[in-house]
């Protein structure tokens, strides 16, 4: 004897109420991964020294104080380093976005003969590189050392936002757009400036996020390429010359912070670096899902 549709659905229902509640808890869990540890810098970066000494410091600042920011204000290397970093991620990001653009609309039309080449030669990169040394040379042969260029032109093109870029105008660009404006008599760059971009919002702002995201968080480029110049090294780069000091006595450029626990400089140059790129993410996180899910449609 078959249960009454109203029971089958009571079931389900309740089924699917037990695996919903199990998604969430697991969201929950991922997501407290994620912001815990933040959390948990930035409370130590507001706490006095002695309660971190004491690892009394956890999710709650302990004698609450904004000693160590006060000191990182007044430092002006770390204002300088922070102004070489915006400077350098904003110029990366657009020069990235240029070349992406200029790289990926060509190549997503279908009259362009021998665009599965030149798409296989950039995917082609995704998988090998010249490696380090031979980056250095070039960087000494071409006199970017040293140099603000060295920290910007080697790694604004990307083939991984390039691939994403092109599938987004193939799915999202009607070939017959195309055509009728060619009919009205107009040209590339009136169809790439009055056509492809302004439909292109969405990945254009989460491709630019993924630019400067990762420019800002780079210091290995500059760690190797800048040197003499210390007016140029970034903010991420002072941050790892203050992380890997392990000693309790931290030389600044005018004078010697004497810390009794260097964890709270640490932490508080951490956050410092953080919340600009923070700030920056509401106001294009409307663009960031609709972006992401148009470069994952295929050709």
């Amino acid at each position: 004897m078959k249960a009454p549709s109203g029971t089958l659905a009571v079931h389900r229902k309740g089924r699917l109420d037990i695996w919903d509640a199990l998604i969430r808890l697991f969201l929950i869990a991922a997501s407290l991964a994620c912001l815990l540890p933040f959390v948990h810098v930035a409370v130590k970066s507001v706490s006095e020294d002695a309660y971190v000494i004491a690892n009394k410091v956890f999710l709650w600042p302990q004698g609450f104080t904004l000693a160590a920011y006060s000191k990182i204000l007044a430092d002006a290397s770390i204002l300088r380093s922070l102004y070489v970093s915006v400077v350098v991620t904003v110029a990366f990001t657009i020069l990235g976005m240029i070349l992406t653009i200029c790289a990926a609309y060509p190549l997503s039309r279908k009259q362009l003969m021998g665009r599965k080449t030149i798409t296989f030669l950039f995917t082609f990169t995704l998988f090998f590189s010249g490696g380090l040394i031979p980056d250095y040379v070039l960087m000494s042969n071409l006199g970017l050392l040293d140099t603000i260029w060295s920290m910007i032109l080697p790694l604004s093109f990307s083939a991984f936002n390039f691939l994403i870029m092109k599938s987004a105008i193939n799915s999202s660009i009607p070939v017959s757009l195309e055509e009728s404006a060619r009919i009205d008599g107009a040209g590339h760059f009136r169809i790439l400036f009055s056509i492809v971009l302004p439909l292109s919002k969405p990945i254009i702002a989460t491709l630019s996020l993924f630019y400067a995201v990762g420019r800002w968080n780079a210091y290995q480029d500059a760690l190797f390429y800048i040197k003499q110049n210390v007016d140029l090294r970034p903010l991420q780069l002072k941050l790892y010359y203050l992380v890997i000091q392990a000693s309790e006595s931290f030389q600044l450029e005018a004078s010697t912070v004497v810390l009794s626990n260097p964890e709270v400089l640490k932490a508080s140059v951490v956050v410092f670096a953080t919340v600009p790129i923070l700030c920056i993410y509401p106001f294009i996180q409307k663009y960031f899902v609709q972006g992401s899910l148009l470069g994952a449609v295929k050709e």
